[in-house]
């Protein structure tokens, strides 16, 4: 399946670290939700943009806007990933079969060991952000192939900010014919 903003997306409903669940369809901010899907445990940039996000929080809840990390792992891992990340909201249990067909994420195999000495998971899925409208329409997505040079929080915000000034609309939303004289939709 291939998203396509202003196209709705699926619904999401998993388990959190801090107890509880998230839903997509009812969680969401008044402005939506940033989903960011990370590999999982074994990653050290995952960390990191955990972090990141953990400290981004306020500022895209102060615009209405409920961040949630996601990840295939089990309870356990994700667990040590909160750890990691203090103030991270964090999902877990994630279907590989929801990443890929639902989400569009990439999938990859397990290499050993990482550089932080934890093990991969057999599969996992790569890494992706999106912004999704309350009433579940998508707003912006970016899907990675690596785990590398990801998108960062700050430069989001900057976004939501020129977006929710100016009315700006999600862009891409295109799926006619390319050879038509106009391409209005």
């Amino acid at each position: 399946m291939k998203l396509i903003p202003r196209h709705t997306v699926p619904d999401l409903d998993l388990p959190l670290t801090s107890g509880g669940r998230f839903s997509l369809s009812k969680d969401a901010g008044e402005r939506g939700a940033l989903l960011c899907f990370y590999r999982g445990l074994h990653c050290p940039i995952c960390a990191v943009q955990l972090k990141e996000l953990a400290e981004a929080t306020p500022e895209f809840e102060k615009r209405g806007i409920i961040p949630v990390a996601i990840s295939a792992d089990p309870k356990d891992r994700a667990e040590a990933m909160a750890e990691k990340a203090p103030g991270a909201r964090i999902a877990y249990d994630f279907p590989l079969t929801a990443a890929r067909d639902d989400w569009g994420l990439y999938i990859s195999t397990s290499k050993g060991k990482t550089s932080i000495g934890i093990d991969e998971p057999a599969l996992f899925h790569e890494p992706g952000l999106f912004l999704v409208n309350p009433d579940l329409t998508l707003y912006y997505l970016s899907i990675q192939s690596m785990p590398f040079a990801r998108p960062k929080f700050p430069d989001l915000l900057g976004a939501v900010d020129f977006a929710i000034e100016k009315g700006y609309p999600a862009r891409g939303q295109y799926t006619g014919d390319l050879n038509a004289a106009t391409a209005a939709e």
